[in-house]
């Protein structure tokens, strides 16, 4: 990814967001405004949930093709030509000012930075020993603990529980799921729900996305020097740079510009709903691209968890009688 796994995770208009952990829901926003949005054009003619899918599909695509990428750069490789690709696109569109800003405000982007370099790199150890699509499923257990627990109505209890019944079918109930891989996934499910709060006080501290900009270049410059010792000059292979460039447009760019365009006119209630279509859609992409079939006890795993996404999320609305703001 998530994080994920962008431009990934792209807010509301205008200005930054103000999303805090009380308004956190189970999506993948960044730090974004809508200042840096490009022209919506032709991609605006698909429509606000046409735009979300896409992202999704951009997103949940971009990891199968890490997941082949890997044997060529190993996964901490990806995770650097990823991160790196990333940080010089934002890096160059956003241009980012780098003076007036506090101490706090750096320790804020640093600690974004190092969350998100951090969710990347587990996640993508994950992916390397278990399908993406339970990979996925696992680490979205992450954003839906904490929209969970930040609300206080007991209706919460309910999702909770569906998504633990769908913990119990991917782990207890599926045998042959490595253990490794599955704690990797749930680890970067925490650093997704860290990633949410971060990256709404990165965006209250600094304009448009100048904060996940400098945030994506101190993860790259974190995670390169392990993706230069794990993989070494194979990353410097002009087919291995173009796939990880690939990677890296298909879930960080592209996604977030998309998901930015579809929020414009799409209530932020009705997009997170449809972010926790994110596992359906990494089962389809290992399916498809990797040939990862799920079995029965899987598929209905990966449904309770989605529903636990989407219950949590209508929840949250109910009780404000307003939609949540979407994020990482």
């Amino acid at each position: 990814m998530h994080a994920t796994h962008a431009w990934h995770r792209a807010h509301r208009t205008p200005g930054p967001p103000v999303s805090t952990p009380e308004t956190a829901a189970p999506t993948r926003q960044s730090a974004t405004s809508a200042g840096t949005a490009p022209a919506p054009g032709r991609l605006g003619a698909l429509g606000p949930v046409g735009l979300v899918l896409a992202g999704g599909v951009s997103v949940q695509f971009g990891g199968a093709l890490a997941v082949t990428l890997m044997p060529r750069a190993g996964a901490l490789g990806v995770v650097a030509l990823r991160l790196l690709v990333a940080a010089v696109v934002l890096l160059v569109v956003c241009r980012p000012r780098l003076r007036g800003y506090s101490r706090a405000d750096w320790g804020t982007v640093v600690v974004f930075g190092i969350t998100m370099a951090a969710m990347n790199g587990l996640f993508y150890q994950a992916v390397d020993r278990i399908p993406l699509g339970t990979a996925v499923t696992l680490e979205v257990l992450g954003p839906l603990a904490l929209s969970v627990l930040v609300s206080r109505r007991a209706l919460n209890l309910v999702w909770a529980g569906l998504a633990l019944a769908g913990v119990f079918l991917l782990g207890g109930g599926v045998g042959d799921l490595d253990p490794l891989g599955a704690a990797f996934a749930l680890t970067a499910g925490a650093m997704w729900a860290a990633y949410i709060v971060f990256s709404g006080r990165t965006g209250r501290r600094f304009p448009q996305a100048d904060g996940l900009a400098l945030a994506m270049a101190v993860g790259a410059v974190l995670f390169l020097p392990l993706g230069v010792v794990e993989s070494g000059t194979k990353l410097l292979d002009p087919v291995t740079l173009g796939l990880g460039a690939a990677v890296a447009i298909l879930s960080s760019v592209l996604p977030y510009t998309l998901e930015l365009l579809a929020l414009r006119r799409l209530p932020a209630s009705t997009f997170a709903i449809m972010m926790s279509l994110e596992p359906a859609l990494a089962a389809a992409a290992g399916f498809l691209i990797l040939d990862q079939t799920l079995s029965t006890m899987e598929a209905a795993a990966i449904a309770l968890v989605i529903a636990a996404s989407m219950g949590a999320v209508r929840t949250q609305v109910g009780r404000r009688g307003r939609p949540v703001a979407p994020e990482a």
